[in-house]
């Protein structure tokens, strides 16, 4: 059984909660390889050095500058979106057609399918979360999904089926599939699978040089480009466990940037300005896995470009506490390491909003809006007793595999 796996663009969390589904297809047997854009290319060579590439096409999302003009952002780009998912799915298909895979996987690409393999589809978010001003458009939205989810041949949700599990209404209420499948999956991260030594699966190779133009190429271009480009296992892995630097016992604050531009580098600088005011040691995790490894020190702030698997989740581990964006995959993560968390949602995303608001009320987190972030609220925040609850083992994902596999099987008889 063949399998191509591709996680959505929109932020790194989507390609690292196919870490664990990448790890129980492999487990299951099959033969799995990776459909990249750059900004994951180099993440996927950290964990699965092992594993073939190809480019996939990139939704080159920018953000507005103010959360605020998010709906008028949506109509704008709308063309612009409909258009990739029109060439995602000939793409999908072409990739079928050539490299002869059974299995398609998306996480939350809207068109990645093909009439001929077995196509699945994961998202949490069956509910599209609208601000207040604009609760009229979930319906529309939830109507949208539903048609983008009947054209798989199933949905996983990544939550436990029970609510609220960890995304609430988000992930148990909104779209369905119809008559398709739908299975709850629980909760999938990258740290759920450490090894006895408390490492993962070793550290970053050095970085693929993808061609900068591929994003301007035309469509006709890049799908004759796209379908050939691949890239070998780096030749040579580094020891796991083995950091480049000189890890501190603990950190006051490991802040984690992550997200699309230009509300991440917006992030990054609120969090230079805030923690070099809050007394103690802390990290700043930059979320460049496509860029060189590097890091350095400014004053009482120690940085890192990227951070491996196994290195990102020792310094969690020695945080007093996390601040990162609200993204579902990082609540994933927190939960599996245990973290003490402050989220600050990107604004405009208004399902890390929700996220982050119901995560505070059940005392699990703290949250502070993006636009009052500083050392004031972040001194406020650290006096608070929260813990996100522990991420009991489940066999859900593996039963899900398992029985793609069986269905594999039935179709090929």
């Amino acid at each position: 059984m063949k399998v191509l796996v591709a996680p959505l663009d929109w932020g790194l969390g989507h390609a690292t909660r196919c870490v664990p589904v990448v790890r129980e297809f492999l487990r299951a047997g099959a033969e799995v390889e990776l459909a990249v854009v750059k900004a994951n290319a180099n993440f996927f060579r950290e964990v699965f050095p092992e594993l073939r590439q190809r480019l996939a096409p990139s939704y080159n999302i920018v953000y507005p500058k103010h959360g605020y003009n998010m709906a008028l952002w949506l109509l704008k780009n709308s063309m612009h979106l409909n258009a990739v998912m029109r060439y995602e799915h000939h793409f999908a298909e072409e990739m079928v057609e050539r490299h002869g895979y059974d299995v398609l996987f998306s996480d939350n690409r809207f068109a990645f399918y093909s009439k001929n393999a077995l196509s699945i589809y994961m998202t949490h978010q069956r509910r599209i979360a609208f601000p207040r001003a604009f609760a009229a458009f979930e319906r529309i939205g939830v109507m949208w999904h539903a048609n983008i989810m009947r054209k798989f041949d199933e949905v996983w949700v990544p939550d436990l089926e029970i609510y609220p599990g960890y995304a609430g209404s988000l992930s148990h209420s909104g779209a369905t599939p119809g008559d398709k499948p739908m299975r709850f999956v629980g909760t999938l991260s990258r740290f759920s699978e450490m090894g006895n030594d408390g490492n993962a699966l070793g550290n970053a190779p050095a970085p693929v040089d993808l061609e900068r133009e591929v994003d301007l190429m035309s469509v006709s271009e890049f799908m004759a480009h796209s379908a050939n480009v691949e890239w070998d296992a780096a030749p040579e892995k580094r020891t796991s466990g083995n950091h480049s630097f000189e890890m501190r016992a603990n950190y006051k604050v490991v802040a984690v940037v992550s997200g699309v531009e230009p509300a991440r580098t917006q992030f990054e600088q609120q969090l230079r300005d805030a923690l070099a005011q809050i007394p103690g040691q802390h990290m700043m995790i930059l979320g460049k896995p496509s860029a060189e490894q590097k890091t350095w020190t400014e004053g009482n702030i120690e940085f890192h470009t990227h951070l491996a698997t196994n290195d990102f989740a020792e310094a969690v581990k020695r945080a007093d506490f996390v601040v990162s964006r609200g993204g579902y995959s990082t609540v994933m993560d927190m939960a599996e390491l245990g973290a003490k968390c402050i989220f600050v949602p990107t604004p405009g995303q208004f399902e890390q909003i929700v996220l982050a608001h119901d995560l505070s009320k059940a005392g699990y987190a703290v949250e502070i809006p993006a636009d009052e972030l500083s050392a004031e609220t972040l001194a406020i925040a650290f006096e608070k007793s929260v813990k996100m609850p522990k991420v009991e083992k489940q066999n859900l994902l593996h039963d899900a595999v398992e029985n793609v596999v069986r269905r594999f099987k039935e179709r090929s008889i």
